[in-house]
């Protein structure tokens, strides 16, 4: 595990999340993002951030990977609608229309709990995460959001984690 994956998690529960970055900053940032109102569809850490490309094709990170164990419920962060839920290239992925061209994306999960059309509520299970990208060694939910049509960083919207959500209590053996 990297050194950001675990320090990130702990400057978000100190400065928020929109003042802790994790990779180039989106200049094409629009005011009236609702910054924070988000709730985190998994809990854990971020191990790989946002790295917005340069170009509609170029090379980047468009969303930010969330480490969990694979079949981890997946819960609609806001209200919305299903734009999509289905298979690309044989992978299963689930968008959500905030509605204010605003949208939210789930990325190579393992079960969709929604289909194309349905209304969701925050914190509605959509699904259950994957295995994460191809090749990751670790697991983890792939969550991007896209304001009018272009990528925007999703710790930008994430509510401010606590304390609670970082800590880990493991069983002592005896």
């Amino acid at each position: 595990m990297t050194f950001a994956a675990l320090v990130l998690p702990l400057l978000m529960v100190l400065f928020g999340p929109s003042l802790v970055s994790v990779g180039p900053s989106h200049t094409g940032f629009e005011p009236s993002l609702p910054a924070g109102t988000f709730s985190w569809p998994v809990s854990g850490p971020v191990i790989r951030g946002f790295d917005p490309p340069d170009s509609p094709y170029g090379a980047g990170h468009r969303g930010i990977d969330i480490a969990v164990a694979v079949g981890t419920p997946i819960l609609a962060p806001e209200a919305g609608s299903v734009s999509f839920a289905g298979r690309v290239g044989g992978e299963l992925f689930v968008t959500i229309d905030h509605g204010g061209g605003l949208s939210s994306a789930y990325s190579w999960i393992s079960a969709a709990a929604v289909r194309k059309g349905d209304v969701v509520a925050r914190g509605q299970t959509i699904g259950a995460t994957g295995t994460g990208h191809p090749g990751a060694s670790v697991p983890h939910l792939h969550f991007g959001v896209k304001l009018d049509g272009e990528y925007v960083d999703p710790l930008e919207l994430l509510a401010p984690l606590g304390v609670q959500d970082l800590i880990r209590l493991v069983p002592i053996a005896t």
